[in-house]
């Protein structure tokens, strides 16, 4: 938490010195068009959401983590996946849909929190890049690389994202030294498994082999989704 509290800090000091200078942010409260990406998490920031969701949330997290897992044992590539993921895997159950708003917006991972839009909403919602013409394409992309703060080929503002990367380290001095071994992968499913006892337990005594067959023993494994390094 307190790595989340230091980007936080920094990211408004540049969010400020960035709009002084002329930059648009269109994150705001309500906008949500994101919230249906999969996302890359620790198993240090995972143990965060799972400590703080109930246990209805935590059901609905299991759900949406095997929904997961069934796109990544079907789909032919990483675009298929990405692209089935926001369409048919879908928003996240940790959003209120009625409001756009996180219910759990204080232990929300590294990746919902460093992930800033030089470019209105719609442009991050899912199909509003395939329903571009060839022409709004190219216009797309000369914006783009006009506009400070992105990488120059997508809208999302680079430096915020840059400015995460401690906390990532953060996370893995953290794992390395508590349990001398790391666990990423997919946000909702490592946030079920934080829950489980028994892959706790094996993670907790630096047991890699044995918090996968605890993973598979619930049909929550897969190489893709859950990395134990």
């Amino acid at each position: 938490m307190r790595a989340y509290d230091r980007y936080g800090r920094q990211a408004d000091k540049w969010q400020a010195g960035y709009r002084a200078r002329g930059g648009k942010i269109f994150c705001g409260a309500g906008c949500f068009q994101c919230c249906n990406m999969p996302i890359r998490v620790s198993l240090a920031e995972a143990i965060i959401t799972a400590r703080a969701i109930d246990a209805a949330q935590a059901v609905a997290v299991e759900a949406h983590a095997r929904a997961a897992l069934q796109n990544a044992r079907t789909a032919k590539d990483d675009a298929q996946y990405v692209q089935r993921h926001r369409q048919e895997v879908g928003f996240c159950p940790l959003l209120d849909r009625e409001n756009g708003a996180c219910t759990q917006y204080e232990a929300r991972p590294t990746r919902c929190r460093d992930t800033f839009s030089a470019f209105p909403a719609h442009y991050c919602a899912e199909g509003t890049w395939e329903a571009m013409s060839n022409r709004e394409k190219r216009e797309y992309r000369r914006e783009v690389a006009r506009t400070p703060g992105t990488d120059g080929e997508w809208h999302f503002i680079a430096p915020l994202e840059h400015l995460s990367e401690p906390v990532w380290v953060a996370a893995s001095k953290s794992m390395r030294a508590a349990w001398g071994l790391e666990v990423w992968g997919d946000f909702w499913l490592l946030t079920t498994l934080a829950a489980d006892a028994g892959f706790m337990a094996r993670v907790q005594r630096g047991d890699g082999r044995g918090a996968w067959q605890v993973a598979s023993g619930r049909g929550l494994a897969h190489r893709e989704l859950l990395q134990i390094e």
